[in-house]
């Protein structure tokens, strides 16, 4: 079981890579969507784009490899490949069980570079929806991570002053995020090791 330092008073948790195990999904769904214009999507150019909304993510490849993806063509088809993936996702037990231990006793949010409609069917996949009343999602922030928007949101809407909150992440952004926050941070690969197939 992962521990909760004692001076702690609310949990954040970021869904994708940390409660839920969507990170295969969404890397073969990445795939699909920019294999036509001549991109290598690794796994490990993946991991450096952990957390970064999915327009973002498009505009940032364009830069990378000189290409000229349109974010709403390309986005849909990841959108897409990634639905009829999402059935396969399985919860990360190590932080689900933090999950479960902690409902009702410590305020829990939901903090998440997803959209409102991919977090929810997420949750509600890996049966987990009904731990948290607040998910803050990319469609409720004006400031992706490394920004701590997302964080901050989550703390005020918990009603916990940040310094009290931890985080729990995998990616590198939402630990930035978290940090730069004044929040603690759980990082989750050091209890769960992501694998990616292609």
């Amino acid at each position: 079981m992962i521990k909760i330092p004692e001076n702690v008073k609310g949990l954040i948790f970021d869904l994708d890579g940390t409660v839920a195990n969507t990170m295969q999904n969404h890397f073969l769904s990445w795939r699909t969507a920019v294999s036509p214009y001549g991109i290598d999507f690794t796994a490990a150019l993946f991991k450096s784009l952990t957390g970064t909304p999915r327009d973002a993510t498009i505009l940032k490849l364009n830069k990378l490899f000189n290409v000229n993806m349109d974010p709403v063509e390309v986005g849909s088809i990841k959108g897409a490949t990634f639905k009829k993936l999402v059935h396969e996702t399985k919860e990360i037990t190590v932080v689900a069980d933090v999950i479960r231990e902690y409902h009702n006793v410590l305020p829990m949010s939901i903090g998440t570079g997803s959209t409102r409609n991919g977090a929810k069917k997420t949750l509600e996949v890996i049966d987990m929806a009904h731990f948290f009343d607040i998910v803050i999602t990319s469609n409720d922030i004006e400031n992706p991570k490394p920004h701590p928007e997302t964080f901050l949101k989550c703390a005020e809407l918990m009603k916990v002053d940040p310094k009290d909150c931890i985080v729990f992440e995998d990616g590198v952004l939402g630990m930035q995020a978290a940090k730069t926050a004044g929040m603690q941070v759980i990082d989750v690969n050091d209890y769960f090791k992501m694998e990616f197939k292609i």
